[in-house]
C-alpha cells in the first residue's frame, strides 16, 4: 500500500522547525509532503534548505484547512492519506499499525492514532483523544475526552476499536474514498469538517477506527487558538454538518434542540464574561441560516437512523455530572 504522509501548512515555520525532524526520523515507508496556503514566511525556504526530500506543493492563496487539504491532495497520488497537523509529534513505529489495519480491513476507510496531549504526555489530548462520537444533537466527544475533562491514557482504550468520526489533526483516510466523497466540505472552512466527512463515510455503510498500537502528541491550538473566530467555526460548522447528515425524519426536531443548546451556551458565556464567544454564536446562527438551502442540497442520499452514542452528552456531563467516556456512553 502506497502512502503520503501530508501536512498543510500556513507560516509555520517554528512549528516545522520543532515537529519534521521526528517526523522524518520516525516515518517509514511514506512519501512526505507539505501543502502550503500561501504562506507569508520563510516555510517553502526551510523546508527546501533542510528537507529537501519532501514534497511541497504551493497554493496560490490560504484557503483553510478543508480546501487547502483538498486542493491540494489533488496533487499527490497515494493509496492511503496520512493527514498530519503541522503540530504533531509522532513516535517511532508510529505509522504501521495503522497502515497494517487498513491493508487487513477493507472496509475500514477512515482511522486515527491516539493523540495524547504533547504538554502532559500521559492524558489524551483534546483535538481526538482516542476516537470521536457525537451525542443526538450533534455534540463531539471522544474516548478519554469529555468536553473539557481530559482522561489519563492508563491502557483503558488500547484495544482497536470502532468510531463515529477520526480526528483531522492525524487523519488517515483512503484516496480513493476520499476523492468519491470529493473530500471535505470547503465551506466549512475549518473545524468539523473531518466529523463531516466521517458522516457521510458512515452513511454509505464504511468503517472508522481507533487504532491504539499507535500514538501522536499534539501540542494543540497552535494553528487556531481559542477565539471567537473558533466558537464562530465550531456552531455554525456543527448546524452545517446536522442538515447535511441527519435523517430526514428528525431533522426538524433535533435541530430546533440544537439551537436551544446554543442559545444556553450563549448565555453561559456571557455570564461568564465572555460577550465576544457569546456574539460569535449569534453570528454562526445567522450565517447558518442564510447558509440552510445550500447545505440541505448537499444532504446525504443515505442516513444512519442510529448515528449517536448517547441521546445527550450535554445534559450528562452538566446535569448529571458524567465526566467519562465508560459513563457518558453506558448511562
Amino acid at each position: 500500500m502506497k502512502v503520503a504522509v501530508v501536512l498543510l501548512n500556513w507560516n509555520g515555520r517554528k512549528l516545522l522547525e520543532q515537529f519534521l525532524p521526528a517526523l522524518t526520523r520516525h516515518t517509514i515507508d511514506a512519501d512526505l509532503w507539505v501543502i502550503d496556503n500561501a504562506s507569508t514566511d520563510d516555510s517553502i525556504d526551510f523546508i527546501k534548505n533542510h528537507y529537501p526530500s519532501i514534497g511541497v506543493v504551493s497554493l496560490d492563496q490560504n484557503y483553510g484547512f478543508a480546501a487547502g487539504y483538498n486542493k491540494g491532495l489533488a496533487h499527490i497520488d497515494t493509496d492511503l492519506y496520512a493527514l498530519v497537523n503541522t503540530d504533531i509529534e509522532v513516535t517511532a513505529g508510529w505509522l504501521a499499525p495503522v497502515v497494517s489495519h487498513f491493508e487487513k480491513h477493507p472496509k475500514t476507510v477512515a482511522a486515527q492514532p491516539h493523540i495524547l496531549d504533547f504538554k502532559n504526555k500521559a492524558c489524551f489530548e483534546y483535538a481526538g483523544a482516542a476516537g470521536g462520537f457525537i451525542d443526538r444533537y450533534g455534540f463531539a466527544f471522544c474516548r478519554g475526552r469529555v468536553f473539557d475533562h481530559i482522561e489519563k491514557d492508563e491502557g483503558q482504550f488500547d484495544a482497536d476499536a470502532k468510531i463515529f468520526w477520526a480526528s483531522g489533526a492525524c487523519f488517515f483516510v483512503r484516496a480513493l474514498d476520499f476523492k468519491e466523497q470529493k473530500g471535505f466540505d470547503s465551506d466549512f472552512f475549518a473545524h468539523q469538517e473531518e466529523i463531516d466527512l466521517c458522516w457521510r463515510f458512515q452513511n454509505q455503510g464504511h468503517q472508522i477506527y481507533s487504532i491504539g498500537a499507535s500514538k501522536v502528541y499534539h501540542l494543540g491550538g497552535a494553528t487556531l487558538a481559542p477565539s471567537p473566530r473558533k466558537t464562530f467555526l465550531n456552531f455554525r460548522n456543527s448546524l452545517f454538518m446536522l442538515v447535511k447528515n441527519l435523517p430526514k425524519k428528525q431533522l426538524i426536531s433535533v435541530l430546533f434542540m440544537r439551537l436551544v443548546f446554543d442559545g444556553i451556551a450563549g448565555i453561559h458565556f456571557l455570564l461568564r464574561g465572555k460577550p465576544v464567544h457569546c456574539s460569535a454564536i449569534i453570528k454562526a446562527h445567522w450565517h447558518f441560516y442564510r447558509a440552510f438551502r445550500k447545505m440541505f442540497v448537499k444532504r446525504s442520499k443515505r442516513s444512519l437512523s442510529q448515528y449517536h452514542s448517547t441521546n445527550s452528552v450535554v445534559i450528562k456531563y452538566f446535569i448529571h455530572k458524567k465526566k467519562k467516556y465508560k459513563d457518558i456512553v453506558s448511562f
